[in-house]
C-alpha cells in the first residue's frame, strides 16, 4: 500500500471551501424539502429530468432514483421533435412533469428548453430546482421552483456543492424517509473525514498520468461527473474515462497504463461486488492501473494501492451519489494543483465559463 503524505486541507481558495461546506448545506436542502413537499404529489407521474452539464449529471444520478424517470439533457431536448419525445418518454406528454435542474438557471438551454416543452405539451407539468432564486429559470411562468440555499450557488467556475445539493434534494422528494434518517451521521462522517480523504487524494492525484478512469456500476451520474470535474479543475491536462466494471474491460480497458489512476467507487450490493473484485485482481495481477477503492471497509482484503471508507455505507448504491462525490472533487481538486493550474481559476482564457455564453436558440 502506497505511503501518504498528509497535507491539511487548504483553507485559501474559494473551491476547497465550497467543497468542505457541503455537509452543513445538505442538511439545509433536507429542511427545505421537507417544508416543500406538503401538498405536492410527484409518484407516479411521467418524469423527465434536464440540466447541462453537471446539472445533466444529477439528472442521471436522481433518475436511478426515480422510478420510470428518464434523464435527457437540455443539449439534447432543445434538438428533439414532439415524435422523438414521446418516443423516449412516452406518457410524458400526457400530463407528465418536466424537472428542470440548474446552479444559475441563467444558461440560455435552461429557459428555452423549458419554453420549447411548455408550446409543445402543454399539459405537463415543471418543477424548476435551482441554487439562484433570482435567475431567470425560477423566474419563469407556470414553472413551480424548489430553491436551494444561496450557498450552493457556488461562485467557482466548477460546480460542487450545487452538484450534491441538486442531487440530493432531487433524490429526497421520492426517497426522503430512506435518505433522511441517515444524514445527520453522513454529514458527520464527511465533516470528520475531509481533511483524510484529501490527503489520499493528493497521493493518487500524485500520479505522473494525464489519463484516469473513475469506475462504478449503477451510479453513472457519479462516475461522468467524477470525469468531468478533474477534467475541468485542469484545465483538460487530465482526461479522464467514466465506466462500470464491466464496460471497462471492453475497448476502454485501452486506456490503462501501469501509473494510471483508477478510482473505484465499489457497490454496497453483494453481486456487483462479486464482479468489481473480479476486475481488481485481474488487472492489479496484470500490472495495469494505481487503484482506489471507495467503498465499505470489507473491499480491503482486494488488492489496491489507497483505500476510502465510504461516507454513506448505510445506503444503497443509487442513493449514495451526493454524498460519495466528495471524493472525486478533492480528487479533482488536487490534480489541479498537481498539473500547475488554480483551480479557482482554471479556465482563465475563458474557454470554458461559469454560464454558458448566449447562442442563439432557433425554433
Amino acid at each position: 500500500m502506497s505511503q501518504l503524505t498528509q497535507t491539511s486541507y487548504p483553507e485559501n481558495s474559494l473551491l476547497a471551501t465550497e467543497i468542505a461546506q457541503q455537509p452543513r448545506l445538505w442538511l439545509d436542502t433536507l429542511e427545505r424539502v421537507q417544508a416543500f413537499l406538503p401538498g405536492r404529489h410527484f409518484r407516479n407521474k411521467p418524469a423527465v429530468l434536464t440540466g447541462a452539464g453537471t446539472s445533466a449529471y444529477a439528472g442521471q444520478a436522481i433518475a436511478g432514483a426515480w422510478p420510470g424517470a428518464r434523464a435527457m439533457a437540455t443539449t439534447d431536448l432543445m434538438l428533439f421533435s414532439e415524435k422523438e419525445m414521446e418516443t423516449a418518454a412516452p406518457g410524458f406528454a400526457d400530463g407528465g412533469i418536466l424537472i428542470s435542474l440548474a446552479r444559475s438557471g441563467d444558461s440560455p438551454e435552461s429557459v428555452g428548453v423549458v419554453r420549447r416543452m411548455q408550446a409543445m405539451f402543454p399539459a405537463v407539468g415543471h418543477l424548476a430546482i435551482t441554487c439562484n432564486a433570482d435567475g431567470k429559470l425560477a423566474r419563469l411562468e407556470g414553472v413551480d421552483v424548489l430553491a436551494l440555499s444561496p450557498e450552493t450557488n457556488d461562485r467557482s467556475l466548477a460546480m460542487t456543492a450545487s452538484f450534491s445539493n441538486l442531487t440530493l434534494a432531487g433524490m429526497l422528494i421520492l426517497n426522503h424517509d430512506e435518505i433522511a434518517p441517515h444524514l445527520p451521521a453522513i454529514c458527520r462522517n464527511v465533516a470528520e473525514r475531509v481533511a483524510d480523504m484529501y490527503g489520499v487524494a493528493q497521493a493518487v492525484a500524485a500520479q505522473a498520468s494525464e489519463r484516469f478512469v473513475v469506475l462504478a456500476s449503477g451510479m453513472q451520474g457519479l462516475a461522468v461527473e467524477a470525469a468531468l470535474k478533474t477534467l475541468e479543475l485542469t484545465g483538460g491536462e487530465r482526461l479522464g474515462i467514466a465506466e462500470s466494471f464491466l464496460g471497462l474491460r471492453h475497448g476502454p480497458a485501452s486506456a490503462l497504463r501501469q501509473n494510471t489512476p483508477v478510482l473505484c467507487f465499489t457497490s454496497n450490493d453483494p453481486h456487483k461486488l462479486r464482479y468489481e473484485e473480479d476486475f481488481v485482481r485481474e488487472f492489479c495481477n496484470r500490472g495495469l492501473g494505481k487503484f482506489a477503492l471507495i467503498g465499505r471497509n470489507s473491499v480491503q482484503s482486494w488488492p489496491h494501492d489507497w483505500f476510502v471508507p465510504s461516507v454513506a455505507p448505510m445506503l444503497p448504491d443509487h442513493l449514495r451519489i451526493p454524498f460519495e462525490i466528495v471524493f472525486a472533487q478533492l480528487f479533482a481538486y488536487a490534480s489541479s494543483l498537481q498539473s500547475g493550474v488554480d483551480p479557482d481559476d482554471p479556465s482563465p482564457d475563458g474557454q470554458v465559463t461559469r454560464i454558458v455564453k448566449p447562442f442563439q436558440l432557433h425554433s
